[in-house]
């Protein structure tokens, strides 16, 4: 083991006297000006015409692999979209700049590769070198030539490693570009329009979360990193705009595990004069064009088994499905009563929660984990479900739901609560809530209160994660895996 450390400082200090000897010979290893004339792949799709018109082009590329044969070397070079066999031979550079590329190069420089396209003896699409350009000395070797980089924690740490060497993963940060660019498109063609809302916020609110905390000095206030941009878009529905929406990052001070990061990236959109009932149809058929688009059919890898996409899509109550997994009848049963019974089939719950919040764990624990092809969960209890309506023939529920696929809450939506003074009430509850202890309670905003004393328009909204929607159309088992820079402990 130390041999191997030592053999790899030497390669390390070799390779800074290799960019010493660069310099020396007046060849700048970072060089402001590039020559490319064509992606790898464009070169490769019009290989056929560009071989036999014997034209000199330039590709660039980061060196992979160096099979040296003599005088001849061949170069694997890989840019972002394919891979090249370089020949690099003494008689086409010349003897002394051969012998300057042989000493000086290794796997992982980027380079830039000029010559004429042919086909090698094995049938090998090659660019055949009439010189080599360095663009960026790489000063240490890539991992897989020492101990790979399988460890989870490396890879997430150091993603550029994990680009360069996991071919795999750079198609799951494609699709998830794919996924967001079609989410845009379909609901700007639907006559949405996208805008942004503040990140930094007097309160936190929009949800049921604990906030990061910030400070302002210049105006010596403490503030909060948004846990959602609900309220804000929602006073836009009062400002006159009847289709909004906004795609970015939140941030909740919770637990980190496989469904959960710190910061994370959601889509929220509000459409006035609608309610739950049309948008359940709305998210059923946005889902799945999106998933049409990517995947081209409705059933989707996940883990070991397929997720059925295919509408229309189940639909359970959220009290009926806990007494059909637990036997617990929510409406008969007191706070108290629900707390006790929540513990005996091993959901601990704090003891100040609400009746509702209490209701929420158990579906979380015991109703959920079960639920696996996209499922509507509907009529959520007011405790909460704080922004949402009342039905009007229950009004202890709302009309609200959620998509639940593989044991996971993809989108929240409801009917938009528009009444100021059932807001106020209920704002005033949670704020009851928060002085017992609930860190998730919602704030109480009384600009927003006096905002919909305006009159905001009945409308529906919706909220979805991204980073859920991704693991689920790319197979992955953990955010992690789906955010390019997760959150880590820092390892001092």
């Amino acid at each position: 083991m130390k041999k191997e450390k030592l053999s790899l400082k030497n390669i390390k200090a070799s390779r800074v006297e290799k960019l010493r000897f660069l310099r020396e010979n007046h060849i700048d290893p970072y060089p402001g000006i590039t020559k490319r004339d064509f992606l790898i792949s464009e070169a490769l799709k019009n290989f056929e015409f560009l071989s036999k018109e014997n034209r000199i082009i330039a590709l660039v590329g980061r060196v992979r692999s160096i099979r040296k044969h003599g005088k001849v070397q061949f170069i694997d070079i890989e840019d972002s979209s394919g891979k090249m066999q370089v020949l690099l031979s003494q008689l086409e550079v010349g003897t002394e700049n051969f012998k300057l590329l042989d000493k000086a190069l290794d796997e992982g420089d980027i380079i830039e590769a000029a010559g004429t396209l042919f086909l090698t003896n094995t049938n090998q699409k090659t660019i055949k070198a009439k010189n080599i350009y360095f663009l960026s000395k790489s000063l240490l070797p890539l991992p897989s030539k020492w101990h790979g980089l399988k460890n989870k924690e490396t890879r997430y740490r150091k993603r550029y490693l994990d680009l360069i060497l996991n071919p795999d993963v750079k198609k799951v940060f494609l699709k998830r570009s794919a996924i967001i660019k079609k989410l845009r498109e379909i609901l700007d063609r639907e006559g949405f329009l996208e805008v942004e809302t503040p990140i930094l916020q007097n309160l936190a609110g929009g949800a049921l979360a604990r906030p990061f905390k910030t400070f302002l000095n210049a105006l010596n206030i403490e503030l909060f990193l948004r846990i959602a941009p609900e309220l804000y878009l929602k006073r836009l529905l009062v400002g006159g705009y009847e289709k909004v929406y906004e795609i970015g990052r939140n941030f909740r001070n919770e637990g980190i595990d496989a469904e959960h990061n710190p910061e994370f990236t959601m889509i929220e959109f509000y459409w006035a004069y609608q309610d739950d009932k049309k948008l359940r149809k709305f998210t059923e058929d946005l889902i799945c064009e999106i998933i049409i688009s990517l995947n081209g059919s409705l059933q989707t890898d996940f883990g070991v088994k397929k997720i059925d996409w295919s509408p229309p899509w189940p639909m359970k109550g959220f009290i009926e499905i806990i007494q059909e997994k637990t036997s617990l009848d929510y409406k008969k049963m007191t706070r108290d009563e629900l707390l006790v019974k929540a513990k005996k089939i091993g959901v601990e719950v704090e003891p100040y929660l609400s009746k509702g919040k209490i209701a929420d764990e158990i579906f979380k624990k015991k109703c959920r984990p079960e639920i696996f092809n996209p499922t509507f969960i509907i009529n959520h209890p007011v405790e909460v479900s704080p922004l949402a309506k009342k039905l009007p023939e229950d009004p202890t529920l709302t009309a609200r739901f959620q998509v639940i696929v593989a044991g996971m809450e993809l989108v929240n939506a409801f009917s938009e609560l528009n009444d100021p003074l059932d807001q106020e009430e209920r704002f005033f509850d949670q704020a009851q809530n928060l002085k017992k202890g609930d860190k998730e309670a919602h704030s109480f905003d009384k600009d927003f209160i006096e905002a919909l004393k305006y009159g905001m328009p009945p409308a529906a909204g919706f909220g979805m994660g991204i980073d859920r929607l991704t693991m689920l159309l790319t197979n992955q088992p953990s955010i992690r895996d789906v955010i390019l820079f997760p959150f880590m402990r820092p390892k001092s």
